[in-house]
């Protein structure tokens, strides 16, 4: 479907759960946050209902995300479910990794297309400190079974330990292995606002002095906004996703549905539509859809972090709006 601005919107990111079995400190407090209860959080069948409807309006590929999509019982049924609506085109994942070993063949029987691990340093000590958990062995582990023909996989990494060594080591896995490492820059929203963003002009050049000249590539490797490079005598490429430096809003093809079913349009913004309310509320299915078209057809033109903040900014955290 086109907004207003003429951007195509066909791509529809879904937090499963606001949970997490990580405490990342750019994402929530070491205790956690209030969780919502089972019955506040949208239901499979509703979920199934919400992509039905968008696929009709132009909705083609669908993010699982989270929390932590695969602390929810599930998940790989539903993605298949998913997989399985007229006009959906591609079902992917985004985890933190912890849960993808031991799950990875209920995925792959589901037909997931592609997977992410989020993941910002491969150092154990420094990984306890970022994500208050002792738990980089098992994400090792799901990286490991995930050379698997045809799965497209990527490393989200956002860096927020600025030391070069880190960055070095974690784009070594892009040689290491055929697949994608991407480095997101910090975004102000909940308790990334604490954390200054290491911009990708500094981060390219710390690459470049480790593994020689970094070409871009015109090819795209996913749904979304990052752009990629290729270093010689590496399996993967390199990506940026830089909302900060290098901001895309006009190339924007996303919107958002919350774990408790509120589909917004724009990460910064509040702006958006209860979904939950109006399907437990006895809506139809065209109802439902004008709800959806409205979200994407009033889809913001694009975010303004930099500027003065107002009273529709969006006060949740990631984990509660959806990574």
């Amino acid at each position: 479907m086109i907004d207003k601005y003429g951007r195509n919107i066909d791509y529809l990111r879904i937090s499963l759960t606001d949970r997490c079995n990580l405490r990342c400190i750019y994402c929530m407090p070491e205790e956690g946050v209030k969780s919502l209860s089972h019955a506040e959080i949208l239901t499979y069948d509703e979920i199934l209902r919400i992509c039905r409807c968008g696929a009709e309006l132009g909705i083609r590929k669908i993010k699982l995300t989270g929390g932590e999509p695969l602390v929810r019982k599930g998940c790989a049924s539903l993605a298949g479910q998913i997989k399985a609506i007229p006009g959906i085109e591609k079902v992917t994942l985004t985890t933190n990794g912890i849960l993808l070993e031991e799950q990875l063949d209920d995925l792959l029987k589901a037909g997931i297309d592609a997977i992410n691990i989020s993941l910002d340093t491969l150092d154990p000590e420094l990984f306890k400190k970022v994500a208050r958990r002792d738990d980089l062995a098992k994400v090792l582990k799901g990286i490991e079974a995930l050379t698997h023909p045809g799965l497209s996989l990527k490393i989200n990494s956002v860096p927020v330990i600025k030391e070069k060594e880190n960055f070095i080591a974690v784009a070594g896995l892009a040689k290491k292995y055929p697949i994608h490492v991407r480095f997101i820059e910090m975004m102000p929203i909940g308790y990334g606002k604490q954390f200054p963003f290491q911009d990708e002009e500094s981060i390219k050049t710390v690459l470049e002095e480790a593994y020689g000249p970094m070409h871009a590539v015109k090819e795209r490797y996913g749904n979304g906004p990052c752009h990629y490079y290729e270093i010689a005598g590496f399996k993967g490429k390199i990506g940026f996703i830089s909302a900060m430096t290098h901001k895309f809003c006009n190339q924007c093809n996303r919107v958002r549905l919350t774990s408790e079913g509120f589909m917004k349009g724009c990460l910064q913004y509040q702006e958006g539509t209860d979904l939950r309310g109006l399907m437990r509320g006895g809506c139809t299915d065209q109802e439902l859809k004008e709800a959806i078209y409205q979200v994407i057809w009033n889809k913001p033109v694009s975010h303004n972090f930099y500027e003065a903040k107002t009273e529709q900014d969006e006060i949740r955290g990631m984990s509660q709006i959806g990574g």
